[in-house]
């Protein structure tokens, strides 16, 4: 568990106002797009095998597409023939009616028969007709079928490739220290390891697939226009450096927007998870307009990258569309001239035209996904940065603590947050086996900082910290928390019944022993009064007990860990008097044979502790027992009188 609000730290940012999440400026462009797409390329290194099958089905799925419309061309000449040959007389030769044709003045129409194939006085052959059609069909219900194989395998490359990544943006979740984690919104956090990741699986999914067959198409379809009529596809061919300046210049400007659309998500994510925390405050200190006019303000910020992105990439699709109309018209016109001069069938221009449409379509694809790609790189560059992250200092495991006694000592100790900003300075502390020794001060005096340094979440600058005589940097972090147990003025519960939550110190531990640490910490009484008893099922903010219910359930889970060194960082803050008394007591059997080490305010509560340390700005300024500090007449007498005077103050009042 970790330690918040330390002493010394830099200020939270609260539910309101400076210092949110709404300062955090997000990236104008993408910093290194190559880099960014070689990363992503990477991770998709395992999958290619399968796409390759995939690259071979697409393959044979667009040469079904493309074989098509020539097919298609060939029933539209078997029908045109008919049509014409019919309107011929029986019983000549095609030559003959060509000239026949001629000698009537009727040139245009001679030469459109002479370019087509057909026989005077012959009709429709509709069996000839039937069997290209039923060939088209084949063809085409072929290609659907290999089409719908190549959804569904690059679907699997594309879940497969984000769930390693969602992985390992899981587990290095787990390797960042602390103070990533102080340093970093948290809403942005989230936004990285979810939004961002859904983006890259859209990406992936629907960019692959429609990549490959879009660029088979647009090879497979020049190759056929070529055959068919070098003519008619260089006039096709016209439209594409267009479409490629257009699509260029869309790109480059809506790029940046994209990347500021994705980390404008990432702060509106913050400052709607702060607020969202924070709401009883937000409401107690009438800071909900502020609250809403912040949010309003996120939210204009990221409407505005979004309309911009969006609209940008939005002009890529009808201007492509409109270079494609044009393509069409010319094509049709020239077509149509080629055919009443007999140089080309009805078919093959119907083909053409067809093929045209294919033509300009994946290349509108292409344009289209490339509005994709750009968001989806914009992601993963922020996914990349997280995990790039700067992560704890690897263990030098050089040492092993198989039975820990409790023996803690630091030794010179000298710790900062901020290089320019000393916190804690020559720090010198010894603990016995089975003491119990209070840290008090004021604010900011470094008490938390000291068992954040204990639990190895920030590694000291100078000195040393031992556990039974070996220096903790010589341990593994695990090895040395495991040694503490830590309870927290914050109280952390997750959605799950009281018995998980209690069971959350001990993995296996048994419902004997979960009572068992409830008992001890006074937590059965309560828990049988609710209907469902330990099987009682607590919310997302645990809102269906009392704060004071909260704190007993994380002691009890520190008693169920049974730990050689236990911490309580101001662990009895959130009770009543009464409930205090309680846990003061239960704490004093279960500490027999441990180390213990109480941070609190309410000196009261530590009169008891075997020795005092007082501190201030960093150093130990007074230690000695309850008795002997007030005897001295210090630093610890002038805060214990303080307190005591206050109450004294409330009870005359």
């Amino acid at each position: 568990m970790m330690a918040r609000n330390m002493g010394g730290r830099p200020p939270a940012r609260g539910p309101m106002g400076g210092g949110g999440f709404g300062g955090m400026l997000p990236p104008q462009k993408t910093k290194d797009l190559g880099k960014t797409l070689r990363r992503l390329l990477a991770r998709l290194r395992p999958e290619r095998t399968r796409i390759i099958i995939s690259a071979i089905l697409a393959l044979g799925s667009v040469a079904g597409t493309v074989i098509g419309p020539k097919i298609i061309g060939n029933a539209t000449n078997v029908i045109f023939d008919g049509v014409i040959g019919k309107s011929l007389p029986a019983g000549i030769t095609k030559a003959q009616a060509v000239a026949g044709l001629r000698a009537q003045g009727h040139g245009q129409i001679a030469d459109l028969v002479s370019g087509a194939n057909v026989v005077p006085g012959k009709g429709i052959d509709f069996t000839q007709l039937g069997e290209i059609l039923a060939v088209a069909a084949l063809v085409y219900l072929l290609a659907s079928g290999l089409t719908w194989l190549l959804s569904y395998i690059m679907a699997g490359v594309a879940q497969r490739t984000v769930y390693g990544l969602r992985r390992d943006a899981d587990a290095k979740l787990a390797r960042l220290p602390l103070k990533y984690f102080d340093s970093h919104a948290h809403g942005d956090m989230l936004s990285r390891v979810t939004n961002d990741i859904d983006n890259i699986t859209t990406t992936l999914q629907q960019g692959m697939s429609q990549f490959i067959t879009s660029t088979l198409t647009i090879v497979g379809v020049l190759a056929v226009m070529v055959w068919i009529s070098p003519l008619l596809a260089a006039v096709a061919l016209v439209t594409v450096p267009l479409s490629i300046v257009v699509t260029l210049m869309v790109a480059r400007r809506s790029q940046k927007h994209f990347a500021a659309q994705w980390a404008r998500t990432g702060t509106l994510n913050g400052q709607v998870e702060q607020v969202h925390t924070g709401h009883a405050l937000v409401q107690v200190f009438g800071r909900r307009k502020k609250a809403i006019e912040e949010f309003t303000e996120q939210n204009e910020g990221l409407y505005e990258a979004s309309f911009r992105a969006q609209f940008l990439s939005g002009i890529i699709m009808p201007a492509m569309a409109f270079l494609g109309n044009v393509n069409y018209v010319v094509i049709a016109a020239v077509g149509g001239y080629r055919v009443a001069t007999g140089a080309i069938t009805l078919g093959d221009v119907q083909a053409f035209i067809q093929y045209s449409r294919q033509f300009t379509m994946p290349i509108t694809q292409l344009a289209g996904q490339l509005n994709l790609l750009q968001s989806g790189l914009a992601s993963a560059e922020r996914v990349f940065e997280f995990l790039d992250a700067e992560e704890e200092v690897p263990d030098q495991a050089r040492a092993e603590l198989p039975d820990p006694q409790g023996d803690v000592a630091l030794e010179h100790v000298s710790f900062r947050y901020e290089p320019e900003k000393p916190l804690i300075s020559d720090f010198n502390l010894e603990v016995r086996p089975g003491q119990t020794i209070a840290i008090v001060g004021p604010t900011g005096a470094g008490k938390t900082t000291i068992v954040n340094l204990l639990m190895r979440f920030y590694d000291i600058d100078e000195g040393r910290i031992c556990l039974d005589g070996i220096n903790t940097r010589d341990l593994r972090r695990d090895d040395v928390r495991r040694v503490f147990g830590m309870v927290l003025q914050d109280t952390w519960l997750f959605t799950g019944t009281i018995r998980d939550n209690i069971g959350y110190g001990k993995v296996g531990a048994t419902n004997e022993e979960i009572v068992a640490a409830a008992q001890a910490a006074y937590v059965d009484p309560f828990v049988r009064t609710l209907p469902e008893g330990y099987d009682t099922v607590l919310t997302d903010d645990a809102s269906n007990i009392s704060a004071g219910q909260k704190q007993l359930l994380t002691i009890a889970r520190a008693f169920l860990a049974d730990p050689t060194v236990l911490i309580l960082d101001e662990a009895t803050s959130s009770v009543d008097t009464r409930t205090e008394v309680l846990i003061q007591h239960a704490m004093a059997r279960l500490r027999q044979g441990r180390t213990g080490f109480v941070i609190a305010h309410r000196l009261s509560t530590i009169r008891n502790a075997d020795s005092i340390v007082v501190m201030d700005q960093g150093r130990i300024v007074e230690q000695g027992s309850h008795a002997e500090l007030l005897r001295r007449g210090g630093f610890y007498s002038t805060l214990y009188n303080s307190q005591f005077s206050d109450v004294l103050e409330e009870q005359a009042s």
